[in-house]
């Protein structure tokens, strides 16, 4: 079978940014039977569900390889991801009638940067690590917090084991904070160690119900001092373009975008968001 992970890498070493998502390389690596596959080691074409890959090998480009793959896509694609909004991908993507339809930002914060000053968490909230039997009101949080995203809000049990049993899982690094007079969490901040020098703010979650009470930037600021503990020198994050309060907390901790750090889904002309 075609080694899309080894592939994946090298256009990632050639370009500076993975051409497919956590959870795309998750489905091929754990579950290949969920996938759709085809061409060859000059690039491939993969279909996880409704949305697109296309990976074309850096010497291979020009050719007219990616108008290939995508024409032979299956009728089910109907999203597609240009991870670094890549202008060839984007000329693709405009000749054969697929159309922006979302952006994702990667936003930066060097190490140097000084924390802002340490935020207390208010009485009655336990800020802490992850301990085993927290999964099932993480799963509710993360369940109502990103109710309308269409990647996180479908988080799982087993999607939550999957990516607790990958290398860079530490339960320090997934912070919770919880109402000690009802035992509920309220939010939660999950951190990913890439390397030692390469962090992620991976997901921060708000139940609803608690939105308003400054939990997002308590948990977010909690995750980021552990990240720095760690000596990394630089955290990112990623969030949609448009989520203006997200946008305002992280520019406030000193997170910064730059346009080369943007990723852009297309959707086929004439088929519509199912929300």
């Amino acid at each position: 079978m075609l080694d899309v992970v080894r592939l994946a890498r090298l256009a990632e070493a050639a370009d500076g940014v993975a051409p497919l998502d956590e959870a795309a390389l998750l489905t091929v690596r754990n579950r290949p039977e969920a996938a759709r596959l085809w061409g060859d080691v000059r690039g491939f074409g993969l279909l996880i569900g409704a949305e697109l890959s296309l990976v074309v090998m850096p010497h291979e480009r020009g050719t007219g390889l990616g108008r290939r793959l995508l024409l032979q896509a299956p009728a089910e694609a109907e999203l597609a991801w240009s991870h670094g909004d890549h202008p060839a991908a984007r000329a693709l993507a405009a000749s054969h009638g697929w159309e922006p339809v979302r952006e994702l930002w990667v936003m930066r914060r060097p190490s140097t940067v000084p924390l802002p000053a340490e935020v207390t968490a208010p009485a009655g909230v336990e800020v802490r690590g992850f301990r085993p039997g927290d999964e099932v009101e993480l799963l509710r949080v993360n369940a109502a917090a990103f109710a309308a995203h269409p990647e996180q809000g479908a988080l799982t049990l087993a999607g939550l084991q999957e990516r607790m049993a990958e290398p860079w899982f530490s339960a320090e690094g997934l912070i919770t904070a919880w109402d000690t007079a009802t035992g509920r969490l309220l939010a939660f901040h999950w951190t990913k160690l890439h390397d030692p020098s390469h962090g992620e703010v991976y997901v921060v979650g708000v139940d609803p119900a608690a939105q308003g009470r400054g939990l997002g930037r308590l948990v977010t600021l909690a995750g980021l001092e552990h990240l720095t503990s760690l000596g990394v020198s630089e955290i990112v994050l990623y969030v949609e373009a448009d989520n203006a309060p997200a946008l305002a907390l992280y520019r406030g901790l000193g997170f910064e975008h730059a346009a080369s750090d943007t990723h852009v889904q297309y959707r086929r002309s004439g088929i519509r968001s199912a929300g």
